[in-house]
């Protein structure tokens, strides 16, 4: 029986997560990941903020941060310029006046919804995979998971389990070698949109994490956030 998912909700931190559908390859070449992490940027990062992030070949995990209805914003949306007939019509050869919109040029529209930008995301992701690699039909399974963080202690450790990832599933010895998380992005020091600071605040320094992430944690602290 498919698992019954709780609609997402605001002001909420989560575990996300998903996989190729029948094991299907998700990420085959490094542009592939850089893509999907440009279209990570245009739908969730409106709706969400994002602490840590693995991508795999043929599943990912995200620890994520619902906004707030007060955060999102508007979805952008065309004002009509004169002439066109939802703002009425004018004559052929008139040039249309200058119309100046504070927004430039947008007006508000509806508000952003998370659970369906997630979904655009992974259809849009979908259709260039199929469009380049000559395929068709669905890529990710359905519908996606998520599972709410509800204590300090289950954020800390599922940092720890999203970075250790490509180590437990054998990609790397040691999570600093992987490029496809945002271990490095926290110890760097390059401009970023993840919640470095926040993370880093979580473990009280940026020592303490690596400390944590360095230690062997037992696996039965951690199995509940290992997928089945």
């Amino acid at each position: 029986m498919p698992q019954k998912l709780e609609p997402i909700k605001n002001d909420t931190y989560y575990h996300i997560y998903n996989r190729g559908i029948n094991g299907e390859t998700l990420f085959r070449e490094p542009d592939n990941y850089r893509h999907f992490l440009k279209l990570y940027e245009k739908y969730i990062d409106p709706v969400a903020e994002t602490f840590a992030w693995c991508l795999l070949k043929n599943h990912f995990h995200l620890l994520v941060r619902i906004k707030d209805e007060e955060e999102i914003g508007y979805i952008p949306r065309k004002q009509p310029l004169p002439g066109h007939k939802a703002a009425g019509r004018v004559s052929r050869n008139q040039t249309p006046p200058a119309v100046e919109n504070p927004g430039g040029g947008w007006e508000k529209g509806k508000k952003f919804n998370p659970a369906n930008q997630f979904s655009h995301l992974f259809n849009s992701y979908t259709q260039a995979i199929n469009k380049r690699y000559n395929r068709h039909g669905s890529l990710f399974e359905k519908p996606f998971r998520r599972i709410e963080i509800t204590s300090e202690r289950y954020f800390r450790n599922m940092v720890f389990y999203i970075h250790n990832n490509p180590v437990k599933h054998g990609f790397v010895d040691d999570m600093i070698e992987y490029p496809w998380s945002s271990y490095l992005s926290i110890l760097s020091v390059k401009p970023t949109k993840l919640q470095r600071e926040s993370v880093i605040g979580w473990f009280d320094s940026k020592n303490n994490f690596k400390f944590f992430h360095q230690k062997n944690h037992k696996e039965e602290e951690i199995e509940k956030f290992i997928i089945e």
